[in-house]
C-alpha cells in the first residue's frame, strides 16, 4: 500500500493556479479592524447611553446589535491572525478552527443578547414612558454614518476573502437597521406614539435573529465537520473515480478547516502498481480550481492486495 499526501505545507511551496479558492486576510486589513472597533464601541457607549436617557428600547436594541459586531469583529481579528499560525506538533492543523470558534461564539452571544432586548421591548408595551424622538434619529443618524463607513473600510478586500465580504455586509446591514431607527424616531415626533419604538425594536431583534440564525447553521455545521455549502460530495467522488488509474474509491471525507479553507481525505483504489506525483498534483489542481479544495490527503491502495484499513469505511 503506498500512501501519498498533498499536505499544508507542501501545498503553500507552489504557486496557486489561476482560480484557485484559497483566501487569506491581507495584514493591512489589521488597520481597517483597529479602527472599525474603535468607532464602533464609541459609537456603542454613546448609543446606549442616549437610549437610557430618551427611553428608547429601539437605541438600546441597535447599540446591543453594535455591541455584538463589536465583539464580531474583534474574534474575527484574532482569529484572522490565529489561522496565521504555523502547524504544531500539537496542533498539526496550527489554530485554522479559531475561525469557526469565533463564528459560533458570535451566533450565540448574538441570539442571548437579542432575546434580553425583546423581553424588554415586550415590557415596554405595558408603559407609558415618553420617548424622545428628536434624540433617537440624531443618534441612530450617527449610526448609519459609522456603519457606513466601517463597511468602506472593508469594502476592498469582500471580493477576495469571504471573511472581509462578512465583515463588510454585515456593517452594511447594520446602517440599514439604524435607518430603521431613524424612522421610528420621526414616526413617534410627529405622531407621539411611543410604541412604535419597542415594536421596532422587537423588528429589529428579529432581523438579527434571522441573519444570525443562518451563521449559527453554518458555524455548528463546520464544529462538526460537515461537508461545507455549495460542495456536491457526489460530484467530488465522480471527478475523483474519474481520474485515469482510479478503479474506485472509499473512506472520502469533506470538511471546513477554517471558514475559508477546505480539506479531504480519501482512499483511492487503483489496478496499477502506482500513481505518478504528476497524478497527484493534477488531482490536487481539479480539486482546487472545480471545488474550492485546498488541502487534500489522498491515500493510494492497489486493487487486490491487502484489505482497506478501514474496514467499515470501505463502502463509503
Amino acid at each position: 500500500m503506498t500512501k501519498v499526501q498533498n499536505s499544508y505545507s507542501a501545498h503553500h511551496d507552489h504557486d496557486h493556479p489561476p482560480g484557485a479558492h484559497h483566501h487569506h486576510v491581507p495584514k493591512d486589513f489589521g488597520r481597517a479592524f483597529a479602527i472599525g472597533i474603535g468607532l464602533n464601541f464609541g459609537f456603542v457607549v454613546i448609543e446606549a447611553g442616549y437610549g437610557i436617557l430618551s427611553n428608547s428600547v429601539a437605541l438600546i436594541a441597535d447599540a446591543g446589535h453594535n455591541l455584538s459586531d463589536v465583539l464580531g469583529l474583534v474574534a474575527a481579528w484574532v482569529a484572522s491572525v490565529l489561522v496565521r499560525k504555523r502547524p504544531s506538533v500539537r496542533f498539526t492543523y496550527g489554530l485554522r478552527g479559531s475561525s469557526i470558534l469565533a463564528a459560533l461564539f458570535n451566533a450565540v452571544f448574538l441570539l442571548i443578547a437579542t432575546g434580553a432586548i425583546i423581553l424588554e421591548a415586550l415590557q415596554r408595551f405595558f408603559t407609558t414612558t415618553p420617548v424622545a424622538g428628536t434624540t433617537v434619529m440624531v443618534v441612530a443618524a450617527i449610526g448609519i454614518a459609522i456603519n457606513g463607513f466601517t463597511a468602506w473600510l472593508f469594502a476592498a478586500g469582500g471580493k477576495n476573502d469571504i471573511n472581509i465580504r462578512g465583515a463588510y455586509l454585515h456593517m452594511m446591514a447594520d446602517a440599514v437597521v439604524s435607518l430603521g431607527v431613524v424612522l421610528s424616531g420621526f414616526v413617534i415626533l410627529v405622531t407621539g406614539i411611543n410604541w412604535i419604538d419597542p415594536l421596532v425594536s422587537i423588528v429589529i431583534s428579529l432581523l438579527i435573529v434571522w441573519t444570525t440564525w443562518g451563521l449559527l447553521r453554518d458555524s455548528l455545521s463546520m464544529a462538526l465537520s460537515a461537508v461545507p455549502p455549495g460542495i456536491d460530495p457526489v460530484a467530488v467522488r465522480a471527478m475523483l473515480n474519474d481520474r485515469p488509474g482510479v478503479s474506485t474509491l472509499h473512506d472520502m471525507h469533506i470538511w471546513s478547516m477554517s471558514t475559508t479553507e477546505i480539506a479531504l481525505t480519501a482512499h483511492l483504489v487503483t489496478d496499477q502498481e502506482t500513481l505518478s506525483a504528476d497524478f497527484l498534483r493534477e488531482t490536487a489542481r481539479e480539486l482546487r480550481e472545480r471545488f474550492g479544495i485546498v488541502h487534500a490527503t489522498l491515500q493510494i491502495e492497489q486493487l487486490g492486495i491487502g484489505d482497506c484499513t478501514l474496514p467499515t469505511e470501505c463502502e463509503g
